[in-house]
């Protein structure tokens, strides 16, 4: 699914210096939350995550199969010095 996912959304959000660094289904309050993180090689300020946002909410909504039940869609950025494990 996260392949799927970048491939569909990083060409999109390129030209706002973005990309796609991880996604993951949650469990939260008992909702299934799919998760989109969102990096660049810079900081992401709030208005580029909004515009980002915008953006991928449209995709998303014409390819609701890849939300595969879940209850939300949360897109959010990276922290600067965040470790990915694994």
């Amino acid at each position: 699914m996260k392949d799927k996912i970048k491939v569909l959304l990083d060409d999109k959000i390129k030209k706002l210096n973005i990309f796609v660094d991880d996604t993951f289904i949650s469990t939260e309050e008992g909702k299934k939350v799919l998760n989109i993180v969102l990096d660049s090689d810079e900081i992401i300020d709030l208005n580029r995550v909004t515009n980002a946002s915008r953006i991928i909410n449209k995709i998303m909504d014409e390819h609701v199969e890849l939300l595969q039940d879940c209850d939300e869609l949360d897109i959010y950025s990276k922290e600067k010095g965040e470790i990915k494990n694994g």
